[in-house]
């Protein structure tokens, strides 16, 4: 009788925590194959699954599973997806200054940004120009500089840039339109079928442990530095704002310190595995390039212009490079005496 009485409490105990489990459908911007991009956000489905003991779980979804990437931002804003794992800078055709939050042109490092983002406004400003889409970000990795691009053929001048048809990210792709090339700003997934299909002709991805991975130098074998356009970049957790506001205390105290877990560990680990891909990467035959000081002043030239344009067009994106550019005068300060030079 009493092992029965038992067997049957095990069953309503177990019952009763299946009940109350909860998981977050999440789609993804970055497959899960590509390192630190992609494996970050498994990282983090895996971290909360940890910590709560199976009570919250995050499903994480490849690129495309539910939704296109570039439909992302409405899905999760109108609920149709819990979650994303996302860059804001993707969400720049709804939100002009998203950019600044992902990646800005001779922009900061992850020192700088880091402090920006959780100590210098940064992170409040995003959550006061998102209120309106309902939507809840965690900053959750970082990366380190990327290359600046892959090439078919040598780029020695800004008029050797005429006419290529280029996949490169956020405020970038508004730099490289203004030297004449024809730039777009597409998911990493996208990138791949547009090199294959002959689409674009060349592309920037990252930095060397992912262009490797993925192969690029199928494509083109100048390989560009440094990344002006991407010295550090953000990946976030998003949520639908009713969702997070949905989950226990616990719960969203979970997501944010496995989040911020993922912030120092991604700045470390990308720091560290890039020496052996790009080794491989020359012994393949590809040609590492340093841009030359024609090409570096052409570039922030015309960064200078889209700024420009930019500010004077969106008040939001005036308000967060107003933000960025103060803090990283005053961050100078200390930087210039804190650190060797």
């Amino acid at each position: 009788m009493m092992k029965r009485i038992c067997t049957a409490l095990a069953a309503v105990l177990a019952l009763t925590c299946a009940a109350e489990a909860k998981t977050l459908v999440m789609q993804s911007v970055y497959p899960s194959s590509l390192p630190l991009l992609g494996e970050s956000g498994v990282g983090l489905t895996e971290k909360v699954d940890e910590l709560t003991g199976g009570e919250l779980k995050i499903e994480f979804n490849e690129p495309g599973a539910i939704v296109g990437g570039n439909e992302m931002w409405d899905a999760i804003s109108t609920g149709a997806v819990d979650a994303g794992w996302y860059s804001p800078g993707f969400a720049q055709g709804i939100i002009p200054s998203a950019a600044i939050f992902t990646a800005v042109p001779f922009g900061p490092d992850i020192r700088e940004y880091t402090a920006w983002w959780y100590y210098g406004g940064g992170k409040e400003i995003w959550a006061d120009i998102t209120k309106p889409y309902n939507i809840h970000t965690e900053l959750c990795a970082i990366l380190v500089p990327e290359a600046s691009g892959w090439f078919a053929k040598e780029i020695n001048k800004p008029e050797d840039l005429q006419g290529i048809k280029m996949r490169i990210f956020g405020l970038g792709a508004a730099v490289m339109a203004k030297l004449g090339v024809q730039a777009q700003s597409m998911p990493v997934a996208d990138t791949m079928t547009g090199l294959r299909l002959g689409t674009i002709d060349a592309a920037e991805v990252s930095f060397p442990l992912i262009d490797e991975s993925v192969g690029m130098n199928e494509y083109a074998s100048h390989y560009y530095f440094p990344g002006w356009h991407q010295q550090t970049s953000l990946i976030t957790f998003i949520v639908n704002q009713d969702v997070w506001d949905g989950l226990s205390e616990q719960q969203r105290a979970v997501i944010k310190t496995a989040c911020a877990a993922n912030v120092a560990m991604t700045s470390a680990e990308g720091e560290a595995k890039q020496i052996e891909p790009l080794e491989t990467l020359k012994k393949e035959g590809v040609k590492v390039h340093m841009w030359n000081d024609e090409m570096m002043a052409a570039f922030r030239k015309a960064w200078d212009e889209v700024v420009a344009e930019q500010t004077a067009a969106d008040p939001d994106f005036k308000r967060a490079w107003e933000s960025l550019s103060k803090f990283r005068e005053n961050f100078k300060t200390w930087s210039d005496i804190g650190y060797l030079q």
